[in-house]
């Protein structure tokens, strides 16, 4: 599972670099939900939000579909 999602995150992640950012897998729970770290330019971007709603949780739900949600520990949602 985490080999899927890591290849999920490098088929994104080109996207990310391109505008200064990165993503990095930080684990998966118990209850198949994922949590990354938004690196770079993603950390503060007013678009973060939906680049982790559109691109990086769908690519990887797409990829692995009993994954349950994506949570990226250093984004505040405020």
């Amino acid at each position: 599972m985490r080999k899927k999602i890591e290849e999920a995150l490098d088929a994104i992640r080109p996207y990310l670099v391109a505008d200064g950012g990165d993503v990095e897998l930080v684990e998966i729970t118990d209850d198949l939900i994922v949590r990354v770290e938004l690196k770079g330019s993603c950390q503060s971007c007013s678009m973060s939000t939906m680049t982790m709603k559109a691109g990086i949780e769908e690519t990887i739900k797409r990829a692995v579909p009993e994954i349950k949600s994506v949570e990226a520990i250093n984004l505040s949602l405020a």
